[in-house]
């Protein structure tokens, strides 16, 4: 919630009188809902809403945060005002987030992340880059864009986000890493279709779903 002013002329005069407002969400993009009209008000009576408006929001914010300054040059100690410099401001390495997210969740959903990182990187294995994680590259790949190793490598996995989400170090995905890893969890493939055998009954259990018939 924030206090809103609404500036007017009567009678040759400035006044300000005041609206209680929150953010909503609309499908037109955000709004600001009114929530009460508080008229005029003095000094005191206005600190003393800002301050029940503090207890109200979680954040203990009392005014909304301004993107642009308004044709008042705000204080340079205003912290409510975000200052950019348009001419200055570049995109740099956008990269493919969306998919890889929903990737990952899934694949920590199904426990695959817990399932293989007690298999194939033993207490033994100093990879720069755990195979666990590996998999799940490749996994997300297939779900997102399938497509061979080396397009992988080249193309596919430096237009990701996966290198922040997995943690992997830049430079650490090479094709020959990915063929490593595959050859290292074909041996556990018994074991992961048990594994998701369980995962998928926990999910689909024959107690919670039923048949009719007609």
């Amino acid at each position: 919630m924030y206090l809103r002013p609404n500036y007017r002329q009567k009678d040759g005069k400035d006044h300000t009188y005041w609206s209680l407002v929150e953010t909503v969400r609309t499908p037109d993009g955000p709004r600001q809902r009114t929530l009460c009209y508080l008229g005029e008000l003095n000094g005191s009576a206005e600190a003393r809403w800002l301050k029940t408006i503090e207890v109200f929001n979680e954040q203990g914010e009392s005014h909304p945060l301004k993107l642009f300054p308004s044709d008042v040059e705000p204080p340079e100690d205003d912290t409510t005002v975000a200052r950019v410099r348009l001419d200055k401001a570049r995109l740099e390495r956008s990269r493919r987030f969306g998919d890889c997210f929903l990737g990952l969740e899934l694949w920590k959903q199904l426990e695959l992340d817990r399932f293989w990182e007690s298999l194939p990187d033993g207490p033994e294995e100093n990879a720069a880059v755990p195979w666990s994680r590996v998999a799940a590259l490749l996994a997300i790949n297939r779900l997102s864009a399938p497509g061979s190793e080396l397009p992988i490598e080249e193309r596919w996995y430096p237009s990701t986000a996966l290198d922040d989400l997995l943690g992997i170090e830049e430079g650490k995905i090479n094709d020959t890493r990915l063929y490593q890893c595959l050859d290292r969890l074909l041996p556990h493939k018994t074991k992961l279709e048990r594994h998701l055998t369980g995962r998928y009954r926990s999910y689909f259990a024959p107690s919670s779903t039923y048949c009719s018939t007609i």
